[in-house]
């Protein structure tokens, strides 16, 4: 694991910059925690609206809170994406961005009308009302290690580590327990007012990082001259294959869900519409902030590590008091989602895995965010910090098992059994797998996530084709 001093570049103006958006932060933490008590003492009679407050916030959602707070948890991985653009450049933005903005329309014009009926409150308790039971329990396995936040646990770590040193595993751990201190008993509440500070952080870090990087040293002449042509080509130097099942992995946001719990704490199915159409438009240009960033700090260090070279890059070139600045949104950025993660994570456990023991006790949800967090930490070891592999692998086995199969389960409703839905979806992660470690030498090209969807759709539809389901109660 590289491992990135901190520079005497760092003077007490930047501390202070940095010490203050911190604080700030923690102060809406705290006032959302009081607001939760408040309002959690009002239900303390009734088991189903304690449930709500807890993990919805009530079904209260405002379109400003929720842009907010989905907008800044889905960008935890800062680091993971400027390390793609550092090593191909716009390809970045492409299978990062592009990819996933289509995910995003399609999410809000036609996938919120169709789970609003529902009334759920975790995407597996929805894909347990859609199927049944077995195809509840199986989909909270895979929600749940889709929402250990690994990726997050490796970018908090690799931060830590180029502030104050140390081994990369020991910041991982002491960063990780920061934020479960704050996360594990504030309720979604305190997430989503947490998350409002460090929306703001983050937008304005990256745009003093494109303004100070295009003002000191050009844009596109300089871009050019000092990066390869690969890196102005949309799928770089990888082939065609790869570039679009980065595509695939993209409409996985169909069955993420920290955009269900988003739209299920929507006031209205419009807040949750309208939410994620703006949502896709303040992506769009921290996108373009990001992969600048990336291609930036290949220009002017080239032989850095991809993965600490965007850090290095703000330590040596952004100005005083800026750079302070920075560093405080790009730890915005990862906490606003590692929270938000960790929090869906121990729901899971809680909620979904023990329904007969939850009811909306705060001890047993707060355990279960401890031991996500913790566990978050000990797999993005054993993935010696590669956040790029951490998203390619996770992301096929959702994209490869679960996607398809809640996809047709709103255009064919009740056609599909609990039955067809565990075939498919146990066939479709024996094929990833297979097709991952032991794929023929004639296949080799071809990406598993393709022979993940293609044997989920033939499990199916070979198991009993559309054979009548007993409806499910809505």
């Amino acid at each position: 694991m590289p491992s990135l001093s901190i520079p005497s570049s760092i003077t007490l103006i930047d501390w202070l910059c940095f010490t203050a958006v911190l604080t700030i932060t923690f102060i809406s933490v705290i006032y959302g925690h009081i607001r939760h008590r408040q309002l959690n003492a009002k239900h303390q009679h009734n088991k189903e609206e304690k449930i709500i407050d807890l993990l919805l916030m009530g079904r209260q959602l405002t379109l400003p809170l929720f842009v907010a707070t989905l907008v800044s948890t889905w960008y935890g991985g800062i680091f993971g994406v400027t390390q793609i653009s550092f090593e191909k450049g716009i390809f970045n933005f492409f299978t990062q961005g592009i990819f996933w903005y289509l995910s995003y329309l399609v999410f809000a014009f036609w996938m919120v009308k169709k789970i609003t009926p529902y009334q759920a409150v975790t995407l597996p308790d929805l894909i347990g009302k859609m199927f049944g039971p077995k195809a509840k329990f199986l989909s909270s396995f895979f929600n749940f290690f889709n929402v250990v936040p690994i990726v997050y646990a490796i970018s908090l770590g690799l931060f830590l580590q180029s502030l104050i040193g140390g081994s990369f595993f020991i910041m991982m751990l002491l960063g990780m327990i920061i934020v479960l201190s704050y996360s594990a008993f504030g309720g979604f509440r305190a997430v989503v007012f947490s998350d409002i500070v460090q929306f703001i952080t983050m937008y304005i870090a990256v745009i003093l990082i494109t303004y100070f990087s295009i003002s000191q040293f050009g844009f596109v002449s300089y871009l050019t001259s000092h990066l390869p042509e690969s890196h102005f080509l949309p799928q770089s130097d990888t082939s065609w294959g790869y570039f679009f099942a980065w595509g695939l992995i993209a409409f996985s946001t169909l069955v993420d869900p920290n955009f269900y719990q988003r739209c299920f704490a929507a006031k209205t199915p419009q807040v949750a519409k309208h939410g994620i159409i703006w949502a896709t438009v303040f992506w769009f240009f921290f996108d373009i902030g990001t992969t600048l960033a990336g291609m930036y700090a290949r220009a002017k260090l080239p032989e850095a590590s991809s993965q600490t070279a965007f850090l290095e890059y703000i330590l040596a070139y952004m100005p005083v008091g800026a750079k302070g600045f920075i560093l405080a949104g790009i730890l915005a950025t990862i906490l606003s989602t590692i929270d938000s993660y960790v929090f869906i994570a121990g729901t899971t456990l809680s909620y979904d895995f023990l329904p007969t023991r939850f009811h909306g006790k705060k001890s047993l949800h707060a355990t279960a965010i401890i031991f996500s967090g913790l566990l978050a930490v000990f797999i993005a070891y054993f993935f010696q910090g590669n956040i790029r592999t951490v998203w390619k692998t996770l992301g096929s086995y959702s994209a490869a098992c679960l996607l398809l199969p809640v996809c047709l389960g709103h255009i064919f409703p009740r056609k599909f059994s609990d039955k067809q839905f565990i075939f498919a979806c146990l066939l479709g992660i024996i094929a990833t797998t297979y097709w991952r470690n032991w794929a023929p030498s004639w296949g080799a090209q071809i990406d598993e996530l393709y022979i993940g969807c293609l044997s989920t759709a033939l499990g199916l539809f070979v198991y009993h084709p559309f054979s009548k389901q007993k409806s499910l109660k809505i």
